[in-house]
């Protein structure tokens, strides 16, 4: 049978003893708190002494347990505070990489911004230019340097015409279609631009090599005053492109003529102009003259 659960404390010697020892304690606090209760009030000098003596006596333990407190406290605080401060250090990176793609953002813009402001002061320039589109495509890796323009013939644009942009020229028409146009550029190995230095109207003519740069060769031959920094501009001769439209600005001398850098890249090139042909009467007579002479030798 199981003793029941309620024993009484006599059956066992430590319980009584731990009994009597309790109350024991108890009675003697009592007696000691009303022995201090009559001296407070008997002697409150003794008692003031007696107070300063426990005061003095439970002072390093004191000391000790607010030590021990404090450092809790300050382990707890430095604890939190590292928490704390990992979750800001998480959510100042986060505010920072929006920051940063916003700046990237309002510089993309902004360039974008001022190259329109510079193609639309272009169009004011140009008062007969025909149409303003976006350069869709350009060729990168092909031997032969072509763009697409998001405008073709139902626009007005024929074969032929320049294009240019804020930078310079681009090149020009080279096919049209309903909507859009094929454009030669002035990089192309087949595109043979007559130009003159800036500085000086020296003549010259820029060949495109195929990599976004021109080799310049003076009319004269034998002589080449080229420099590197040199601008290059069209001359006018040709009738196809009116003077004055930046072409290319030489970047090192050869020893026949000169390499420069294409000012209009079509990489970076997002609007372009086209213009109507600088001299358009003379143009169709040229053609007239190589057709007649195409037709003569036919004949013969």
């Amino acid at each position: 049978m199981a003793p029941p659960i309620n024993r009484r404390p006599g059956f066992s010697k430590r319980a009584q003893y731990s009994i009597f020892a309790s109350y024991l304690l108890g009675i003697l606090g009592a007696i000691l708190g009303l022995l201090l209760l009559l001296i407070s009030f008997i002697d409150p000098l003794g008692f003031a002494a007696l107070r300063t003596i426990g005061a003095e006596a439970i002072a390093p333990v004191s000391k000790t347990l607010s030590d021990i407190g404090g450092a809790t406290g300050n382990a707890e605080g430095e604890i939190s505070a590292y928490f704390n401060a990992a979750s800001k250090n998480a959510a100042m990176r986060r505010e920072l990489e929006q920051n940063r793609m916003e700046i990237l953002e309002a510089r993309a813009l902004k360039q974008e911004n001022e190259r329109l402001k510079r193609l639309l002061k272009l169009d004011e320039n140009v008062p007969d230019s025909i149409a303003m589109a976006r350069l869709i495509s350009s060729t990168a890796s092909s031997s032969r340097r072509i763009a697409t323009l998001g405008v073709g013939r139902n626009s007005g644009l024929e074969p032929g015409q320049p294009v240019r942009s804020p930078e310079g020229l681009v090149g020009r028409i080279l096919e049209t279609g309903p909507t859009t146009a094929r454009v030669l550029l002035v990089s192309d190995g087949k595109n043979v631009t007559p130009v003159q230095r800036a500085s000086d109207s020296l003549p010259a003519f820029a060949t495109g090599r195929g990599d976004g740069t021109v080799d310049i060769q003076p009319i004269n031959i034998g002589s080449n005053p080229f420099k590197g920094g040199d601008l290059l501009i069209t001359s006018g001769s040709g009738g196809l492109y009116s003077p004055g439209i930046p072409v290319a600005v030489v970047i090192r001398k050869t020893e026949t003529g000169a390499i420069g850098r294409v000012l209009a890249n079509p990489a970076k090139v997002s609007h372009a102009i086209v213009q109507p042909i600088f001299q358009a009467e003379t143009m169709r007579q040229i053609s007239n003259d190589s057709s007649a002479d195409v037709e003569e030798e036919a004949g013969e």
